[in-house]
């Protein structure tokens, strides 16, 4: 089911009515959504359309049900792939700031497989599925931009490999993670490490290949060396990281972590762009080597709202 939030001055009981339509644990990362938001920000959950879809470009206008237009400084955000991308990312955005996010179930692990390479990357051809995938999310962004919003957000890093797929043809600003956290480190003025060597960034996903390379091309288009680990550190420290947190041991993921982190830091880099969500909150916010680290979402949070602001 495809539902929205939006930000209106309902009363926070409108919420939970609109939960209680909501079941199985599909909807569980929705339902902590809109119970981690409190009024002004959000205070309505509105299922859109009789066939609880949201209502694409073709759809009669009757079936937006809407009441009363967004605020032209609101906020549209396009849901990750995954179920708390959404979750964190509202939560970093300033409590005056209003927004609007269209969110589906999180994909499946075997859904999540099955597109491994998006079209215009070098790999199998773009299949029917991925074709789906990117439409539902231009879907969404053509939704948000006809609501009124000022700009869209996508905080999603796996769903940035086709952010010039979506945005095509977008009347409003649609923020991409990448420039976002290159204009914000080029304007942080950093020095290299070692005196008369170039600016370098860190790259640490767990596909380099494929989303790391959302991050690199934006990099080096503002000057910096942009540094990945290799396939090694990938194959004998990064998979098996993400295999601990899946196996819930915390303990182990975080010590494989750091070392990933080290691995990058020996090699004379200012900072690194940690471009998995996976990896959020293994490290303290006050840990030093935390401290090195860029969190794409922040930067796009930090983007999208300076840019409301704007407005």
């Amino acid at each position: 089911m495809s539902i929205c939030f939006r930000s209106l001055n309902y009363l926070p009981s409108s919420v939970n009515s609109c939960l209680s339509q909501s079941k199985g644990k599909k909807n569980h990362a929705l339902g902590k959504l809109a119970a981690s938001i409190t009024p002004p920000q959000i205070e309505a959950l509105v299922t859109l359309s009789e066939n609880n879809k949201i209502p694409f470009p073709n759809s009669p206008s009757t079936n937006r049900n809407f009441i009363g237009p967004l605020s032209d400084s609101s906020i549209g955000i396009i849901g990750g792939l995954f179920s708390d991308s959404s979750l964190n990312f509202s939560k970093k955005l300033d409590s005056n700031s209003p927004f609007v996010v269209c969110k589906d179930p999180p994909l499946r692990n075997d859904e999540l497989s099955s597109f491994a390479f998006p079209s215009g990357k070098t790999g199998p051809a773009h299949n029917g599925h991925q074709s789906s995938i990117v439409e539902n999310l231009r879907r969404k962004r053509v939704f948000l931009e006809k609501s009124g919003v000022c700009c869209i957000a996508m905080p999603c890093h796996v769903s940035h490999l086709w952010h010039d797929e979506i945005k095509e043809g977008c009347s409003v600003p649609f923020l991409h993670m990448g420039e976002c956290v290159a204009k914000e480190l080029k304007e942080a003025k950093l020095k290299p490490i070692e005196a008369g060597s170039p600016l370098r960034i860190g790259v640490l996903a767990i596909n380099p290949t494929l989303v790391a390379k959302v991050y690199q091309e934006k990099l080096e288009q503002e000057g910096f060396e942009v540094i990945m680990p290799d396939k090694a550190t990938v194959a004998h420290i990064v998979i098996p990281a993400i295999e601990a947190i899946s196996r819930k041991d915390f303990e182990g993921a975080r010590n494989l972590f750091r070392i990933a982190l080290q691995v990058l830091l020996v090699k004379a880099v200012n900072k690194i762009v940690v471009a998995s969500d996976e990896f959020r909150g293994l490290l303290p916010p006050d840990d030093p080597l935390w401290r090195r680290c860029v969190d794409p979402v922040d930067s796009l949070a930090r983007s999208a709202v300076e840019y409301a602001r704007g407005k």
